[in-house]
């Protein structure tokens, strides 16, 4: 039997002689968003900066026996002027990762999208979870099941293009993309079958690299070699996926809490698609999925640092 929370052990240890990420946290003003970010700091993995009223910070702090020694905090307000403040401290370039705090997810993605002031790029800004399941031999990622609520066939092409580049990141050998729908065959009746072959054929033309897709494929046929061989599915990606594209939100949402509450998964959260990563944390998530989330914005942001240096040279 595989140990628990190896593969989240894992990533971990991949960002160890790493230098801590320099990361801008937005509203830590509860004790499980101020410990989770001090939590990685203390584990080396990111460099918070604290973005938030500072008398309240200090107050949590002091409440829950916190070490705040090291970490800046930048001063707001409210909870409106923390996101923004933390996107502001991406854009001058003092943050590569940005940390949700104990504000509302659409606050800060409100403060991340804005055309003027945000952290938009030509890709459409997608989640990830990064699912540690027992006994399932890689990490499994599930996209998207928090951002886009139905996506388009359009912005489907960068939400699995997202994932690809980070399971690239994350070490993975072999990107093996399923796009799920309820069948493996095409059926007109069914229209994220279509957009499965659609999204198939686009990776044969080169619209979407560094990975092999094969869809559409039901979830038994994408993770299970014993169904896709009753089903007769010949693919390098039947049965061995490591990246589930869901048809949409409401989907993806069922199949991560279903791995969670049913198959004792671990679900680390990231946004992709921005100028930085972006860690997304629940106040129900273990302190190693908190980290294990952070990590993957590390790796994410060492990915990206490589990816632009090759860029100049």
């Amino acid at each position: 039997m595989e140990r628990r929370h190896e593969k989240y052990e894992q990533l971990i240890a991949r960002c160890r002689g790493l230098a801590p990420t320099p990361t801008a946290v937005a509203h830590p003003c509860d004790q499980s968003s101020l410990e989770g970010a001090l939590d990685a700091a203390r584990q080396g993995l990111i460099a918070p900066i604290l973005v938030g009223p500072a008398a309240r910070i200090k107050a949590v702090a002091a409440e829950n026996r916190l070490d705040l020694a090291g970490h800046p905090i930048v001063d707001t307000a409210h909870s409106h002027e923390s996101a923004d403040k933390a996107v502001e401290l991406v854009r001058l370039g003092k943050a590569e990762a940005l940390m949700k705090g104990s504000l509302h997810t659409d606050e800060l993605m409100g403060a991340v999208v804005r055309r003027e002031t945000g952290l938009r790029t030509e890709r459409r800004i997608s989640h990830c979870f990064v699912m540690d399941v027992p006994n399932h031999p890689t990490p499994l990622m599930i996209t998207d099941a928090a951002v886009n609520i139905a996506p388009t066939l359009a912005d489907k092409v960068d939400i699995v293009q997202n994932a690809i580049d980070l399971a690239h990141a994350l070490g993975a050998e072999e990107v093996r993309v399923a796009i799920l729908s309820a069948m493996e065959t095409v059926n007109p009746g069914v229209p994220s079958t279509i957009e499965a072959a659609a999204l198939c054929k686009m990776a044969d033309r080169g619209q979407i690299t560094g990975a092999v897709l094969d869809g559409p494929l039901a979830l038994d046929n994408a993770i299970s070699l014993a169904a896709a061989k009753i089903k007769k599915i010949d693919s390098p990606v039947a049965g061995r996926a490591n990246v589930l594209v869901v048809p949409d939100l409401e989907a993806g949402n069922m199949l991560a809490k279903s791995l969670t509450f049913l198959a004792g998964a671990d679900a680390a959260g990231i946004v992709l698609g921005a100028k930085v990563p972006i860690i997304l944390t629940s106040r129900a998530d273990s302190v190693l999925t908190r980290l294990a989330s952070c990590a993957v914005a590390v790796l994410m942001a060492k990915a990206r640092r490589e990816q632009a240096a090759k860029a100049v040279s």
